[in-house]
């Protein structure tokens, strides 16, 4: 088969509550200049109550449906990233997959946190060269919101996310057409698993759901800050020089970096490393934070709605996050 997957649609939805960082100001002690001067970030979207991933996930496939000219029963297959699903268990994939209205087709959830997307596409990018499916949903969407701790000494996390759903048609296409996903790259080292994640509820524990587990604070995400940035710049760039290297090209060729928006620290750090001018790095943490799985889908989306990503252009994607985790993907739009 001589077949290539490419990206056909793409949409995103972000719940419509603001929350900038003088809402936050009144929550802990915290203030506008010291969180835009360390992430970047100056506001985010909360979730009203009762709205979940999957809400948000169905509203982003809606629009990527759309933008594909396809017909929902032309899904396949869909691929669904988060890490905060809406119940324990199940995924969110079948949630998406009734809320579509669609038929009993399969529904994968991946739980690979900030590099969600890009393990959802790798999935996706070898069914389709394989001629398993034609057309395939990604959806990536996140609550973060609601398990945050607003406590000063919470603070340092609590800052950095938000709420917000992007989702992707992946598609079959001619590969002399010279236009696609050319590559992807998975990592992950487990040995830093505890320098960022949330430790309960745990099944390891019995009972799992304890009033200590509450009291402990312990059902909160944790993350060592400083470690996580010294690998994020050290990984992502890796990533990226592996897809480069495996395509036979150099960062000159980049049209476009897609960085996981985690905190523009980070994403500007990873730019220099890599020698690619600042003005091609896609940026947009500072009216989002990092909305984890959700954040590369939806500064695609925004860069391909707005003109900003053109037909040809080469576009590579990094990400780096909880597990440790980090991918990369190579596409030429």
């Amino acid at each position: 088969m001589n077949l290539i997957s490419r990206i056909k649609g793409t949409g995103h939805y972000v719940p419509p509550l603001t929350v900038t960082n003088f809402d936050l100001e009144k929550e802990m002690d915290t203030s506008d200049e010291w969180i835009r001067k360390r992430t970047g970030i100056r506001e985010r979207h909360y979730v009203e109550p009762g709205v979940g991933s999957s809400d948000l996930a169905y509203e982003a496939s809606k629009i990527a449906i759309q933008d594909a000219g396809i017909k929902k029963d032309d899904i396949e297959f869909i691929i669904a990233a988060t890490l905060s699903p809406d119940h324990y268990f199940p995924g969110i994939g079948v949630m998406v997959q009734s809320k579509l209205g669609l038929g009993n087709i399969g529904a994968l959830d991946v739980r690979n946190q900030c590099s969600g997307f890009l393990y959802a596409l790798s999935v996706a990018d070898q069914y389709i060269k394989t001629g398993r499916y034609k057309t395939i949903l990604i959806v990536a969407a996140e609550v973060q919101s609601t398990n945050l701790d607003y406590s000063d000494e919470g603070r340092h996390l609590a800052v950095l996310f938000g709420d917000g759903g992007a989702a992707a048609v992946i598609e079959a296409a001619d590969k002399e057409e010279n236009r696609g996903i050319l590559s992807t790259h998975l990592f992950s080292d487990g040995n830093y698993m505890q320098k960022l994640w949330m430790e309960t509820p745990s099944p390891k524990e019995k009972p799992t759901f304890t009033y200590d587990i509450i009291d402990s604070k312990r059902c909160f995400p944790k993350m060592d800050g400083k470690h996580v940035f010294v690998n994020a710049v050290e990984n992502m760039p890796k990533a990226v020089w592996a897809a480069l290297e495996y395509n036979n090209m150099t960062i000159d060729d980049v049209d476009h970096l897609i960085p996981h928006q985690a905190n523009d620290r980070i994403s500007l750090m990873v730019a220099k490393k890599l020698g690619i001018p600042v003005p091609k790095v896609i940026r947009n943490i500072d009216r989002y934070g990092n909305t984890t799985a959700a954040s590369i889908p939806i500064a695609l989306d925004e860069s391909v709605k707005n003109g900003r990503i053109k037909k040809g252009d080469i576009i590579v994607l990094t990400a780096f996050g909880s597990g440790y985790t980090w991918a990369s993907a190579l596409m030429r739009w």
